[in-house]
């Protein structure tokens, strides 16, 4: 059974939803550039809506250790999804936290061989020329290069999912584990309760 992130929670009715259908981490985004982009106060709220049982996850783009030190001072996260050239390393022990790296895949040569200092591997297609943002572009990658791949260590499945075909991509791939934003919104940065609830079950049957 897999299991589940949503990410990009920007309001009370897509972390609700979340933590009532049972996913296994909630996703914020501290990227202003992106239309899920919470600021630090706001994450708070709606991660105090729920304390227990749903770890959350903060994305960031090339941050500074004081831009994570600032969120951490407000947001009381469980793991850091760090996009670009970081001291992965040195940022877990600096905060005392996983680190969750995401990796672009256009390719089996993109497959990633090392953790390279990451506690896990997040595999997403490689974005579009004129992407603005690193991730969460809503584009998939051949799901089956996965199938042969020796993972170096966990890792999920993200970009270009939604409640119709993320059992097909659970089966395909081969992950344990995937991460949805946008295949779960009504309109660009705002989640759909009843999408985010038929996604974890379809993922759960995957």
């Amino acid at each position: 059974m897999a299991r589940v992130k949503v990410c990009g929670i920007t309001d009370p009715a897509g972390i609700d939803a979340t933590a009532e259908a049972g996913a296994d981490w909630v996703g914020f985004n501290f990227f202003p550039p992106s239309p899920r982009y919470v600021p630090p106060s706001r994450a708070r709220e709606l991660a105090m809506r729920h304390k227990e049982g749903l770890p959350r996850v903060g994305l960031f783009v090339n941050p500074t250790v004081a831009i994570i030190a600032e969120v951490l001072a407000e947001v009381p996260l469980d793991i850091l999804q760090l996009y670009g050239a970081v001291d992965l390393p040195g940022l877990r022990i600096r905060f005392g936290l996983p680190i969750w790296r995401p990796v672009g895949v256009a390719a089996v040569t993109d497959l990633p061989r090392e953790l390279d200092g990451a506690d896990a591997v997040l595999l997403e297609a490689k974005p579009p020329p004129d992407a603005t943002r690193p991730g969460g572009n809503a584009v998939s990658f051949d799901w089956s290069l996965t199938r042969r791949w020796h993972a170096p260590g966990p890792w999920l499945l993200a970009g270009g999912l939604d409640p119709d075909n993320v059992a097909e991509a659970i089966r395909l791939s081969g992950t344990e584990a995937v991460d949805v934003s946008s295949g779960v919104e009504r309109t660009k940065g705002v989640k759909d309760p009843e999408l985010i609830r038929a996604f974890i079950r379809n993922a759960r049957a995957g």
